[in-house]
């Protein structure tokens, strides 16, 4: 981290720490640190995880309290409604979402500059976001998935739609020309939707300062099952650390008693201290990564949404095309018949596939053992993964890339964006895979002067970025399938197996 960025951060800590934001429950009443953090967190940089985020302080134990978060410092759009001006001309146009209010407050508050109250907060956020809204034509068909492009297109349509809508709204408040731009509302908005925080007096949610500098952690096979409560309530870190006297769970009714436990192990606002409230997990040792669940999301949502995709996101799916006579022969719901991100079908798209592959009279009389997740015959068995493995062929031969082209194409864009030599830079895009070279064409690379040498601008940079996400991608959405004709394959060769052991035993 330079250090004028060191410096930036250590006041915005301290403006944070006058707040009552404190990661120490001991200094939480007495507000008398000079920083907030440094206690049980502190701001690190992950370069393979996220980048900036929260790394423990120290040891830190499961169910820890770790950062409060007071009311009276979160950004709501209550908190900005209180200028007079604003909520007045914000009274003129009740027809606007809450989503897009917030959106036109968030720009209102940083046309102030350093006159906000929140200027501290709001020039620490990120100066751009990489969600689909943001994508080219380009980036956007280098995605090259139908329904990713539609979700893509359904992104850009959405954003310059609500632009639209408000721009009377910020024309009445005279924000400045740049901040009427769609540009500007695209970042406003992504910084809500990857940014904000529940809290239970406003759907739109909260911007939460120090608390979003948590980085994501996607939500694994963990439950929170009788048999992980009773041992996480039992835990000394909990009662040491988490819960005084006044918040004992015993005889918490049921639904209270989840809640309690879901608010241990992550974040929420706590009405009982008047503030965000947030958790460890996990157990974390001194220095390494705290995460927090913003909620179940598959890679194109995170992209839609955040503008990142995990390496490995156990909640990542595909969906494969299936006939009409598949969704009606069971009663699953489409969404949960797909591929999982290990490669295995779904357990609804075997059930209903099982049904759908046996004559339509034994349906009625073997649909209990296909909903229990029992195989129907060994011939029932292969019939239906041949048919998975072979759609899962097809889908991967209509895309114009392979697997280990779009591996290869990955190292090149990370020789793009580490090119140290324009001249060289350009060299390599023209001799490069066609798509390269549709980059080379579609960025704004510009020339110097005497036309020799090529200049990565800032803007170029971050189409290239967005170009890594879409290959990314759409690399995993490819990996899905193969790992899923894999398992298909296996599952079927382990039949032939035991069909040659039975004829050789008799």
């Amino acid at each position: 981290m330079e250090e004028e960025e060191l410096e930036t951060l250590e006041g915005f800590l301290e403006w944070a720490a006058a707040l009552g934001i404190s990661d120490s429950i001991q200094d939480f009443q007495s507000r008398k640190r000079k920083s907030c953090l440094g206690n049980s967190l502190a701001v690190s940089i992950f370069p393979d995880a996220g980048g900036r985020g929260l790394g423990a302080a120290r040891d830190l134990r499961k169910g820890e309290l770790v950062l409060r978060v007071p009311k009276s410092a979160l950004l709501t759009r209550d908190s900005i409604l209180k200028d007079v001006i604003l909520s007045s001309a914000v009274n003129g146009h009740l027809y606007l979402s809450p989503t897009q209010i917030m959106t036109v407050c968030l720009l209102y508050e940083m046309g102030k500059g350093k006159n906000s109250f929140w200027y501290p907060y709001l020039k620490h956020l990120p100066r751009s976001y990489e969600i689909l809204a943001t994508f080219s034509e380009f980036e956007k068909q280098a995605l090259q998935v139908d329904d990713a492009i539609w979700t893509t297109e359904k992104a850009i349509s959405k954003a310059e739609s609500e632009w639209k809508r408000a721009n009377l709204l910020m024309q009445e408040l005279k924000l400045k020309s740049r901040l009427l731009s769609l540009r500007a509302w695209i970042w406003a908005s992504a910084t809500i939707s990857s940014r904000t925080l529940h809290i239970p007096w406003d759907d739109v949610g909260c911007l939460c300062p120090v608390g979003d500098l948590f980085n994501y952690a996607a939500p694994g096979e963990e439950s929170n099952g009788i048999e992980n409560v009773e041992s996480l309530m039992h835990s000394s870190s909990l009662q040491d650390h988490s819960l005084s006297t006044e918040h004992s769970t015993d005889n918490l009714p049921v639904e209270r008693y989840d809640a309690h436990i879901q608010r241990l192990t992550d974040g929420r606002f706590d009405e009982d201290f008047g503030a965000y409230c947030f958790y460890a997990r996990n157990k974390y040792k001194k220095g390494e990564q705290v995460l927090l669940i913003y909620g179940t999301y598959t890679n194109l949502e995170l992209l839609e949404h955040y503008g990142f995709l995990l390496k490995e996101n156990p909640n990542d799916k595909v969906f494969i095309p299936l006939e009409p006579s598949m969704y009606s022969s069971n009663s699953w719901p489409k969404e949960s018949m797909y591929i999982h991100q290990d490669g295995k079908p779904s357990f609804a798209l075997l059930s209903a596939l099982r049904l759908w592959a046996i004559p339509q009279g034994q349906r009625r009389s073997m649909g209990h053992l296909a909903y229990s997740g029992s195989q129907l015959s060994v011939e029932n068995e292969i019939s239906v993964l041949k048919w998975i493995s072979q759609n899962c062929h097809v889908i991967l031969n209509n895309l114009p890339t392979t697997v280990e082209g779009d591996s290869m194409l990955l190292c090149t864009i990370d020789k793009i964006l580490n090119f140290r030599n324009p001249k060289e830079l350009g060299e390599m895009l023209c001799r490069s895979e066609s798509e390269a070279c549709a980059f080379l064409e579609a960025s704004s690379l510009q020339k110097k002067e005497n036309g020799a040498e090529l200049l990565l601008c800032s803007k170029t940079k971050r189409s290239a970025e967005r170009w890594k996400l879409a290959v990314d991608w759409r690399l995993r959405y490819k990996k899905i399938l193969t790992d899923c004709i894999s398992h298909c394959t296996e599952i079927i060769n382990s039949f032939s197996s035991q069909n040659v052991s039975t004829v050789r035993t008799q």
